[in-house]
């Protein structure tokens, strides 16, 4: 389904309420399966989110999860620590191009059984699950936290816990930070020291707990845009937000004032306002929160703003190769952008190419980063009902804030 987003006029006030972080939900989800005496409120309503509970829910021996990377990867560790259950771990024909041999590797030095069932070092995989032996294992520091985290999350179930050293530079720690912080937080010790991580083994049953999945920043990185935007005095709020937040793209409050907007928390929600600001160009590393690269760069264009954003690596492995995709689009709109493996660099101009109609490659990110175009012109957005991976209510919350959307 194709949208096209009139020319719209966001209202003064609006308040929104965004669904759980899939970040959080997706490793909850694993930990309740690994715990059941864990409640969870909240949880993400995102594709993902969805796949990664019926995945945990089934018994069939072939598992599809479709698109979902953060689950391919949690579920890869899960399914190899569940002793007398074989599983075929695949997904769809973009996940099969998405590298696992980095965890697969890891997972084998513990003990784990293995096999690839088409192309070495990627899904589909048929795993063996059995009681992992071993305790130590190394990985290079930067590569995806996802591998990191989805070591970190089986951690406490194995007889003598985890031992795992990164080598080299850390890229996400946010990432890895919340995992270790969602452990702690149902009783799991863990340290995090000179790039060494310990996970100790669960050495007592895990006390029954509820736990609320805070709001998704991700999700809400597409109002940043929008009131960045807007006429000043325009004002978001949204719900619900913690200003000790775990998800590393909460920096989305600091980034999101060089566009002079001011974040105000209030118990559990932020209130986003448009304020006057002086523009110039942008200069940032996202090596610890890249999902909010493609909101940045598309604010950027439209406010007429240069930028040189850097640390996207990660980005060439996702739904696409996000770093071509934005390039592609953003020039289609009529932008000068320049990218290398892991860097983003747009020229700021001074026009926006009237009705274009942007491509979104299976990638929820790139329908929701450039819908806020709407705000000066005419957009249509390919394959809208991309957003279910992660925000399946974003186009109705869209018109609930002033957005003039048909099909």
């Amino acid at each position: 389904m194709d949208i096209t987003l009139n020319k719209s006029t966001v209202n003064k006030r609006s308040s929104i309420e965004i669904t759980g972080s899939k970040s959080e939900s997706n490793r909850l989800l694993l930990l309740q399966a690994l715990f059941p005496e864990i409640e969870l409120k909240n949880v993400s309503n995102s594709d993902d989110s969805n796949l990664m509970m019926m995945a945990l829910a089934s018994n069939d021996e072939v598992v599809d999860i479709h698109h979902a990377g953060t689950a391919m990867r949690f579920l890869t560790a899960f399914f190899a620590t569940q002793a007398g259950r074989d599983t075929i771990l695949t997904g769809s024909k973009r996940m099969k191009e998405r590298p696992i041999k980095i965890l697969v590797d890891a997972l084998r030095e513990l003990g784990a059984d293995i096999t690839y069932q088409e192309n070495e070092g990627f899904p589909p995989i048929k795993i063996k699950g059995k009681q992992l032996s071993k305790h130590k294992v190394s990985l290079k520091a930067n590569v995806s936290s996802q591998y990191i985290s989805a070591l970190l999350l089986i951690a406490s179930k194995l007889n003598n816990g985890l031992e795992l050293t990164l080598e080299g530079e850390v890229t996400s720690i946010p990432y890895i930070k919340m995992t270790l912080s969602l452990l702690n937080e149902i009783g799991i010790e863990t340290s995090f020291n000179n790039n060494v991580i310990k996970v100790y083994p669960a050495s007592k049953i895990v006390e029954s707990k509820t736990l609320t999945v805070e709001s998704d920043w991700s999700s809400a990185s597409y109002y940043f845009s929008i009131v960045a935007i807007s006429e000043v005095g325009t004002k978001i709020t949204l719900s619900s937000y913690k200003e000790s937040s775990l998800q590393g793209d909460s920096c989305l409050a600091d980034i999101y004032k060089h566009f002079g907007v001011s974040s105000t928390f209030n118990k559990n929600s932020i209130t986003l306002k448009k304020e006057t600001a002086e523009l110039k160009p942008l200069v940032l590393d996202l090596k610890n929160a890249p999902d909010i690269a493609q909101t940045i760069a598309v604010t950027c264009f439209t406010l007429g703003v240069s930028c040189d954003l850097t640390g996207l690596h990660t980005l060439k492995i996702k739904e696409t190769d996000r770093l071509v995709a934005l390039k592609t689009e953003i020039e289609k709109l009529g932008g000068e952008v320049n990218i290398t493996d892991k860097s983003l660099h747009l020229k700021a101009g001074e026009s926006i190419n009237k009705m274009v109609s942007i491509a979104t490659y299976n990638d929820h990110r790139m329908a929701m980063a450039f819908a806020p175009i709407a705000l000066k012109q005419d957009l249509i957005i390919e394959d809208a009902g991309v957003v279910s991976k992660s925000y399946p209510t974003f186009w109705e919350d869209l018109k609930s804030i002033g957005f003039s959307i048909t099909e």
